[in-house]
């Protein structure tokens, strides 16, 4: 009941601070295994792309979040665990770490995951190079889905740095899903993805 209350307040807030508008220009909202793949300006991206996702689609989708940052306090790594559900990646890793290992397991088990390509979060209006991960979990699940997703605004609400969210109008808008080719290698892959999820901007 207290996790239940908690993601109804959440909801609440999130609408009321950014109106979470979710566009879903290339897709409908079906509750099939995907892997979304956004841009990532603030560490409230995964807080408002849970928001803008259907209750059914919620209960079936993981966001990754880094684990420095998410279990620094008790309420911030319940509220991970117990309401988003999270899957907790580490920034700085071992060298024989598998930083995709989370992500399996998780997709593994069926659920769906929300990966952020740039590996950090980015300044620039156009998110940096994506990094290897989305080519590698396309190439380990063919089956699973890829959604390009574009959040827009919401470094306008929690800027780096800030602790205090500023009431901005966001969305997020979800695109035509990709397929990685038979033969394409890694970076035209990447590179294509990229734009995919930038070309989400100007609708």
């Amino acid at each position: 009941m207290r996790v239940q209350l908690m993601s109804w307040f959440l909801l609440g807030l999130i609408r009321v601070l950014t109106g979470s508008q979710a566009r879903w220009v290339g897709c409908p909202p079906k509750a099939e295994q995907r892997i979304y793949f956004a841009n990532h300006q603030s560490h409230a991206d995964l807080v408002l792309i849970w928001a803008a996702l259907p209750r059914d689609l919620r209960s079936i989708t993981r966001p990754i979040a880094a684990r420095d940052y998410w279990t620094k306090t008790p309420f911030k790594q319940w509220i991970t665990t117990a309401v988003f559900h999270a899957i907790y990646v580490a920034r700085e890793r071992t060298a024989d770490e598998d930083p995709l290992a989370p992500l399996c397991e998780a997709l593994d088990q069926g659920d769906s995951v929300v990966l952020f390509p740039e590996g950090t979060r980015g300044h620039a209006q156009e998110p940096a190079a994506f990094k290897s991960g989305l080519y590698n979990l396309a190439q380990r699940y063919p089956h699973v889905v890829l959604v390009p997703t574009w959040i827009n605004n919401v470094q306008r609400v929690m800027p780096k740095g800030e602790v205090v969210p500023v009431p901005v109008l966001c969305s997020v808008t979800f695109g035509v899903p990709l397929s990685l080719g038979a033969d394409e290698e890694r970076r035209p892959f990447l590179d294509r993805a990229r734009s995919a999820v930038i070309a989400l901007r100007e609708i």
